[in-house]
């Protein structure tokens, strides 16, 4: 008998499953279907002996001082920024906008306050802010928009961004100094031996079981266990009762070249007329030397794998009513991106983990239906 089946071996299910077997002493199974921890952070050496991301870059960064803490129980850290280049009209210049970007992209020489104004000229006044596209004219205007964002947010939504959420475009900032950096977090470093090592130092408590390349459905009715941790798409769990919830996701191709480096940063964004959306160079991000060096390029596709929420008017609702079916579930957690239908970065998926994890400690045994929230 195990305290717990903790569906998934992402960042959500295995901070609950490290919490619960190290801080309760209780039993818990991990299943996944895929065959390896660590969900879309999965990191492997490649055939040429470069660390790579089978599942696109993931680059930890955060302000929250506890989850730092939390995870450096596993791993130490290589510090990394991110810094980011957009391929805009055959030049290669840096993504969020900042000062070098209007300065580069169209021969000038502005000072911030400058580029300020001449931002201000441009700008849309569109009333209330909507949609994505809202967003981003009210911001910096219509031909920036055309330029880094229109063709990047289509190729990665397979809609326009004037029926998507604002969401979607308000994370990323607009800035009139020099700060080239993609995050302006306190905290931007990369798990020094790789993210799948720190998943198997998480994981290597006695309590933890584990079963890959396993379908929780197969075993939920064999498998006998007390309460469940759910991590998946939630209409999945409920057999798509009230119809399916919309996922994009991504295709990969990866590919080792005979040369050390490819591209001065280790992403590239191509918002124009290629059909991949960014090509990442991961020795960048890792500091490995080698005489090698190993990209992926990245494909938006609607079929394959579930990635990214899509963030529209129609979708939220149907999500709401399932999250009323989940909040029947008296001995289920819902807790990460899928089971809650949100866009997260790492580091709040792991708050939104600690923090169901609190929930449980103060609720004793009785589980906690369905868990939101943020890092902090």
């Amino acid at each position: 008998m195990f305290d717990w089946l903790v569906v998934g071996a992402g960042f959500a299910g295995s901070v609950l499953a490290e919490r619960l077997a190290s801080q309760r002493g209780e039993k818990v199974l991990v299943v996944d279907r895929r065959s390896h921890i660590g969900g879309n952070a999965f990191d492997w050496y490649d055939e040429a002996g470069i660390l790579v991301h089978r599942y696109g870059p993931h680059i930890f960064h955060t302000n929250a001082e506890a989850i730092v803490t939390y995870l450096s129980q596993f791993t130490k850290w290589y510090p990394y920024e991110h810094r980011v280049l957009a391929n805009v009209d055959g030049r290669l210049v840096p993504i969020p906008i900042n000062l070098d970007t209007i300065n580069r992209l169209y021969g000038l020489d502005l000072t911030s306050e400058e580029m300020e104004q001449f931002l201000a000229a441009r700008r849309e006044n569109v009333g209330e802010v909507r949609t994505a596209e809202d967003v981003v004219v009210g911001t910096v205007g219509r031909e920036l928009y055309e330029k880094f964002f229109r063709g990047y947010t289509r190729k990665q939504w397979g809609v326009d961004p004037s029926q998507l959420s604002k969401s979607v475009t308000a994370r990323v900032p607009t800035r009139t100094n020099r700060d080239d950096r993609y995050f302006a977090d306190t905290f931007q470093s990369m798990p020094a031996g790789g993210y799948t090592r720190m998943f198997q130092r998480m994981l290597a408590h006695p309590n933890i079981k584990m079963m890959l390349q396993t379908d929780y459905r197969e075993v939920r009715d064999v498998i006998p266990h007390r309460r469940l941790v759910y991590t998946g798409p939630i209409d999945e769990f409920f057999d798509f009762r009230l119809g399916k919830l919309p996922y994009r996701s991504l295709h990969f191709d990866h590919v080792t070249l005979d040369q050390p480096q490819f591209q001065p940063v280790a992403v590239v964004n191509y918002p124009q007329t290629e059909a991949f959306t960014r090509v990442t160079e991961y020795k960048h991000m890792t500091g490995q030397q080698h005489p090698r060096t190993s990209l992926t390029y990245e494909y938006p596709t609607d079929d394959g794998d579930p990635y990214y929420p899509v963030p529209r008017p129609e979708n939220e609702a149907l999500y709401k009513r399932y999250e009323a079916l989940a909040a029947q579930q008296t001995d289920a957690v819902f807790v990460g991106r899928l089971a809650t239908y949100r866009y997260y970065n790492m580091d709040q998926v792991i708050g939104q983990a600690l923090a169901a994890f609190s929930r449980i400690q103060r609720t004793g045994a009785r589980a906690l239906p369905i868990i939101k929230g943020a890092a902090g």
